[in-house]
């Protein structure tokens, strides 16, 4: 309850006024008391769970940093054996790719031979005798039911690519035999040195 006392007791020092201020009295005191300790505890309890809340989201950040540090450990093992396999499979790759350049690159008897067989083959009445391999050119020697089956042999180891020049270099016909044939030899320019 909040009383004003109007009445002066007291007189008033010239100061310059004409009329006293009013004086205002309450019988608060005890309550605002109270009400400061009130408002202390409830500070102090906000301050309490501000300071919790931190602490809380502290700990979780803590622990998301601890799992995220062990995911990391964890990648770098995964990363290591990932470039050890890639360095194993460059190597791997590196054999198979030289071991397929010898291949492509590769004119041996072998590829000779078996060219050699498929396009005589190919060609009806001809028979090779003899075969001779001077490293850019080959010398062919045979026998050939006649001169036509000589000239097809000729037109097919050009048309296979193997050899760009194909010279007759003689030929003649066999006499003595029940069975007319002709006896051929040619040079042949390897065209895949």
């Amino acid at each position: 309850m909040i009383r004003i006392n109007l009445l002066a007791t007291a007189k008033p020092k010239k100061t310059g006024r004409r009329f006293a201020m009013p004086r205002i009295t309450t019988d608060l005191a005890p309550n605002s008391l109270l009400v400061g300790a009130a408002l202390l505890v409830l500070w102090a309890a906000g301050s309490y769970y501000d300071h919790w809340r931190l602490e809380s989201a502290h700990e979780r950040l803590q622990a998301d940093l601890n799992d995220a540090n062990r995911n990391i450990a964890t990648l770098n093992k995964v990363k290591q054996a990932y470039l050890q396999r890639q360095k194993e499979y460059d190597a791997v790759k590196r054999r198979f790719d030289v071991i397929d350049q010898l291949r492509a690159a590769q004119v041996g008897p072998v590829a000779l031979l078996s060219d050699l067989s498929t396009t005589v083959n190919k060609t009806d009445g001809v028979w090779l005798l003899n075969m001779k391999d001077d490293g850019a050119t080959v010398s062919l020697d045979g026998v050939a039911l006649g001169p036509t089956n000589v000239a097809n042999l000729m037109t097919n180891l050009r048309k296979s690519g193997y050899y760009k020049n194909v010279e007759l270099h003689d030929t003649y016909q066999e006499d003595n035999q029940k069975i007319q044939t002709f006896s051929f030899s040619l040079v042949c320019e390897k065209a895949k040195a």
